[in-house]
């Protein structure tokens, strides 16, 4: 009958052959690892990568306002109450360059952009719900011209009030730091102070 030390004389040198390939296993991957290649992302690439995107619309708003029209001529006045129903474009005009500074020693990326803006209004319905022609005052196309410039002039104005831009500017965030994640990359997007307006 084996005493239990002679049974770990026995064990012992199959522990030692397991602890060893166990071992041998880990260091490979170590030093596969150090000789992996990683990717290096320059400012270069940085402001390649953005260009790719040169317009980058990260918000679409449904915008509604009411278009209220009135024209006298030689005492005769015509008005229109139209509802116009629009879409608003907000982001990033990206063809003006960032700031850039990349950290290579820890991976980190820091970007500055310029504050999302309004970059176009697409009218997608007017509905007139009131029209009275003056009595040698009617109504002509060029009228119709007017309220339609009337309606997108008040659709960028009505987009402008909403919090659209904070959402775009929120988007960006998320998406930049998403271009350069699989690199190993972290990104921190600001954006530049708004210009001081003149005092009147």
């Amino acid at each position: 009958m084996r005493t239990p030390l002679s049974t770990l004389r026995l064990l012992l040198p199959v522990i030692l052959i397991a602890v060893g390939a166990a071992l041998g296993v880990s260091l490979s991957h170590g030093v596969a690892a150090l000789f992996r290649p990683r990717t290096t992302v320059d400012q270069a690439v940085v402001v390649e990568r953005l260009e790719s995107v040169a317009k980058l619309i990260t918000t679409e708003a449904l915008v509604r306002d009411i278009v209220s029209y009135e024209n006298t001529w030689l005492g005769s006045t015509k008005r229109a109450l139209v509802v116009v129903t629009g879409k608003a474009l907000v982001g990033f005009d990206l063809s003006v360059r960032p700031k850039v500074d990349v950290r290579q020693r820890d991976r980190h990326i820091a970007l500055v952009m310029p504050h999302a803006r309004l970059l176009g209004v697409d009218v997608l319905e007017l509905k007139t719900y009131d029209e009275r022609r003056g009595l040698w005052n009617p109504f002509h196309p060029a009228d119709r011209d007017t309220i339609f410039l009337l309606a997108r002039h008040q659709l960028a104005t009505a987009a402008r009030d909403l919090s659209v831009v904070q959402h775009a500017e929120q988007g960006a965030r998320k998406l930049v730091s998403g271009l350069f994640a699989p690199e190993g990359y972290s990104v921190d997007v600001s954006f530049e102070s708004p210009a001081l307006l003149p005092p009147h």
